[in-house]
């Protein structure tokens, strides 16, 4: 193998009670009829690369996309799938063992060792991983365990999106063409605003937070997280492409706006808390029911409030949050 209810004063805490009836939330399995056709259909056609990519990730829509790009341009047999770590919604080994299969690539994550091992011994394919994250060491097979047809890289200083970017680049590059040019693996219009977002997305994952415009930019591009399934939207590579740096922080910032003038209204009917029956002093609270994803917003707001009229504790806010009277979100800032 190669493989390069308590809480502290200052810290958030989001504490949810759940009382029956339950209510679970919806999720749509990503092993769905039409994967389940499409790897049917690969097998059928003896297609000997399967691209694996973390969904709905940022890195691993964007790593799927140079795979993408990459056996496109050299005419080789692919089938990209969005992978999910969650047991229900994602594939089984059984699945993915098509006949013909050679590689396999696992991009922006790594399944359980298992997983690795059983793929490997059942498709006696080729292996290749990448992952950023530190909380993946665990999953990684020691060498002595581990046969040599599958290769890990994991590098805690750069995004997924970007060692993808790099490895197909370079092998894009390996490959001479029958009048020795080699065009670019991503076409020179678009290459320095992909590169771009490949450096805010760096950013974020690697919790730099340092790039100009990161928030909002971060809050653009999440709004894509339900059009990175290459399955259910087959336009994905192609609108990918299209996005830009510039693009995806005017629509942050326009959905930061919206969100600070929809907290901004429920400020109306604020009322003092005493925290500890007022041994802790006092903050300003508000009923957000029905608004959980205002939170935040509302949190700073009440923040501003308080100081602004001189309680206790400036930066103490409490927000109730009561959704259909199924559960109850407390969200706690003390400062």
């Amino acid at each position: 193998m190669k493989w390069c209810l308590l809480g502290k004063w200052g810290m958030k805490k989001n504490i949810q009670f759940s009382f029956p009836p339950c209510v679970e939330i919806g999720y749509r399995s990503l092993r769905s009829d039409a994967a389940l056709e499409a790897i049917a259909k690969a097998s059928e056609d003896k297609v000997p690369n399967v691209v694996l990519y973390n969904y709905p990730s940022f890195s691993g829509a964007f790593s799927s996309l140079f795979a993408h790009l990459f056996h496109t341009r050299h005419n080789l047999p692919s089938l990209s799938l969005p992978f999910s770590s969650v047991p229900s919604l994602a594939f089984r080994v059984e699945d993915l063992c098509i006949e013909s299969l050679q590689t396999c690539y696992l991009l922006d994550f790594l399944p359980p060792k298992e997983f690795i091992f059983k793929l490997s011994h059942q498709s006696n394919c080729k292996i290749i991983g990448f992952d950023h994250r530190k909380s993946v060491l665990s999953q990684i097979p020691s060498t002595n365990e581990c046969p040599e047809n599958i290769m890990i890289n994991l590098n805690h200083e750069k995004s997924s999106s970007r060692a993808v970017y790099e490895y197909f680049t370079d092998k894009h590059e390996d490959i001479k063409t029958s009048n020795g040019v080699v065009p670019s693996l991503v076409d020179s219009k678009d290459k320095g605003r992909v590169e771009l977002i490949l450096k805010y997305i760096e950013d974020a994952d690697l919790r730099h937070w340092s790039l100009p415009d990161i928030k909002p930019f971060n809050i653009g591009l999440s709004e894509w997280r339900s059009r990175f399934s290459c399955i259910s939207n087959p336009y994905m590579f192609k609108q990918l492409l299209e996005l830009s740096v510039e693009e995806l922080i005017a629509k942050g910032n326009s959905s930061l706006l919206a969100r600070q003038n929809a907290a901004s209204k429920l400020l109306d009917k604020v009322f003092r808390v005493r925290l500890g029956r007022g041994f802790y002093g006092e903050c300003l609270g508000v009923r957000a029911d029905g608004n959980s994803n205002l939170s935040d917003e509302i949190g700073m707001l009440l923040s501003v409030k308080s100081a602004a009229i001189g309680l206790s504790h400036q930066n103490c806010t409490l927000t109730y949050v009561v959704m259909n009277l199924t559960w109850v979100d407390v969200n706690i800032i003390v400062g």
